[in-house]
């Protein structure tokens, strides 16, 4: 999968899941989601599952920090580096 698929799906799940299918509201690779408050720690979390349900990849504890989690494009980053890894 690649990173641009990757980043498709997630912003698929914050949108439609965490966000409500607020329809005025377009997740772009550099939306600050630290800053709009979307990834609060209860939101994290629930990323992480899917993360680790839907696109197999386990996001280790250290791994889950700001710079990793300040946007669309950090998290698909992240995901796809992860996912190479483990390959």
């Amino acid at each position: 999968m690649t990173n641009e698929e990757i980043g498709e799906r997630i912003a698929g799940y914050l949108h439609g899941e965490l966000l409500d299918g607020e329809r005025d509201l377009r997740i772009e690779p550099e939306t600050p989601l630290l800053e709009w408050g979307v990834l609060n720690s209860m939101n994290t979390m629930r990323l992480l599952n899917f993360i680790r349900e839907d696109l197999g990849v386990t996001v280790p504890p250290a791994m889950i920090a700001g710079r990793h989690f300040r946007n669309l494009a950090a998290i698909s980053d992240l995901v796809s580096s992860l996912s190479a890894a483990e390959s």
